[in-house]
């Protein structure tokens, strides 16, 4: 494991001993039956090893995003938050999220491009990481209102390492100026 993912950890101790760390997890669809992928994504999650405490928030629409931007023509995306507790390793973490996309039918034929389900992992605790395979926090994340949205619903005190408390994220997205 790269050793900017292993901050934290102690290379000698078992996932069992390692102190749980809170994962923010972004949930995205908009092929298919979106809702009943979410909730079922969300059951996946909380079956995972090493993983407790999961709380999900209520699903939002949105725009998709394309690399040009905002695509009103493209299928409306429903997009949720899941805050999870897990001894889980951001990489082996980031494993089982890939599978589970796997699972539901993700396709990575176009960046950006449309997707049965989507699931990135937005921070691990206050691990920052410019690793090629994961970045920490998603580098997207602080302009993204369909992430932080339902985050902030399901944690009126998050923060996003590096980039600060997620409602006044939110605020700068609104009111730019």
């Amino acid at each position: 494991m790269n050793r900017r993912l292993a901050q934290g950890f102690d290379a000698e101790l078992t996932p069992a001993d390692r102190a749980p760390v809170r994962a923010v997890i972004a949930l995205g669809a908009n092929l298919g039956d979106r809702s009943a992928t979410l909730e079922a994504a969300v059951e996946e999650l909380r079956r995972l090893p090493l993983v407790d405490e999961v709380l999900a928030s209520t699903p939002v629409e949105s725009i998709a995003v394309k690399p040009d931007g905002p695509d009103a023509e493209a299928p409306a995306y429903l997009n949720a938050v899941v805050v999870l507790t897990t001894r889980l390793a951001p990489s082996v973490l980031l494993a089982f999220l890939q599978a589970i996309e796997k699972r539901y039918g993700r396709e990575r034929r176009e960046r950006w491009g449309d997707r049965t389900l989507d699931l990135d992992l937005i921070a691990y605790g206050t691990v920052v990481s410019n690793d090629a395979v994961l970045t920490l926090p998603h580098p997207r994340a602080a302009e993204r209102d369909f992430v932080l949205v339902p985050w902030l619903s399901i944690d009126a005190d998050a923060e996003l390492p590096g980039q600060g408390r997620v409602d006044a994220l939110l605020e700068r997205l609104r009111d730019p100026s």
